[in-house]
């Protein structure tokens, strides 16, 4: 899902891919190929670049490293 978003309210944090992408340790553009295929949604500004929402990002992050730390036991 894509949206366009003219002005983003002062209380969203929007990131760059490049930000969510060193917080998953991956690659930005692994960041946008989930965001095209749904797993992530991204805002369009209107230069037309990708921003992600900070809470579903963290959300996201939160659901993988607890399984991780699991298998590493």
């Amino acid at each position: 899902m894509i949206a366009v978003v003219s002005r983003p309210t002062e209380s969203e944090a929007l990131l760059t891919p490049a930000e969510v992408a060193a917080m998953f340790r991956v690659d930005p553009k692994t960041v946008t190929r989930w965001a095209k295929a749904g797993k992530l949604s991204a805002i369009r500004t209107l230069g037309g670049h990708r921003r992600y929402r900070e809470s579903e990002v963290k959300e996201l992050l939160g659901d993988i490293i607890p399984s991780q730390r699991m298998s590493d036991d």
